[in-house]
Formats: structure tokens, sequence, C-alpha cells
């Protein structure tokens, strides 16, 4: 639970400092909107959503399900941060060439598309989770997702 707790307070700060760095990085570089779209105007809003407030429901459903008793919770929480990081830390980059009128780069894209497949795939892991800890089960069934995770007591 301290980890979500962390990790939301974290993309808190990651996300305001990537707001300052937009506002203060685009005027220092007299770009505004009339001279495009920059993807450093939404990284803080990615930052903020998936990163602060989905982690705070994380949290809830933590507290309410014990999700952490799952095997798939901690797979889940991994690659959902690294996800998050290279989308953002490309839009970064991304985002700052556009500012400096250099041009788009393809990897820079293929790498940003790697993040979102992360996402993808710990969104799936999340709901394998959640399923094994929220759903309930038939009587005497028990599960590989089901199976306590880092000497967690699995909850009945």
């Amino acid at each position: 639970m301290k980890r979500l707790f962390y990790a939301s307070a974290t993309y808190t700060l990651l996300g305001l400092a990537s707001g300052l760095y937009y506002r203060e990085f685009t005027k220092a570089n007299s770009f505004t909107a009339a001279d495009g779209f920059t993807q450093l105007s939404v990284v803080h809003t990615h930052l903020l959503t998936l990163g602060t407030v989905l982690m705070l429901i994380f949290l809830v459903l933590e507290k309410v399900f014990t999700l952490s008793g799952s095997k798939m919770f901690t797979p889940f929480f991994w690659v959902y941060n690294a996800g998050l990081v290279i989308t953002a830390g490309t839009m970064v980059v991304g985002g700052t060439q556009s500012v400096l009128g250099e041009p788009g780069r393809a990897g820079i894209a293929g790498i940003a598309g790697m993040g979102h497949m992360l996402l993808t795939i710990a969104f799936v892991f999340f709901f394998i989770a959640l399923a094994s800890r929220a759903l309930p089960k038939p009587q005497g069934a028990n599960t590989l997702a089901d199976a306590p995770a880092h000497g967690v007591p699995a909850r009945t």
C-alpha cells in the first residue's frame, strides 16, 4: 500500500514540474499556441491523471480488496509505472523538439508506442488481480492469480 501512496505522490510532483517546464520553456522560446501543438502541453495532465489519480484509485481498491494478495499485482505495478514513465518521457522529448523547431523523429514515436503497450499489458494484469480478489469464487476453487505474493496471506 505504501508504494501506491508514494507513486501517487511522486506523480503529483512530476505532473506539477512538467506543467512548470511547459510554461517556462515555451515562454523562454517564444512559442505560442499559434506556433502549433506541442506534446508538452499535455504531459502534466497525463502524469496527474494516469499517475496521481489512478494510483489513488488503485490505493482505494488495494484497501478494499487487498490486491497485493494476488501474484499479478507486483507485475501490474512495475509494468504500469514503466509504461507511464516511458510514455511521459517521450512526450517531453517530442514536445521539446517541437518547441525548438526540430523535426520529429520516428524513434520517439516508436518508443512512445512501447510505453502505451506496457500500459495496456499492465491493465490486463490489474484486471486479472482485481478479478481474483473481488469476484466470488466457486467453492473450493483456487487460481494461480490468487496465490499469495511476497508472503502476504490471501484474503478470503
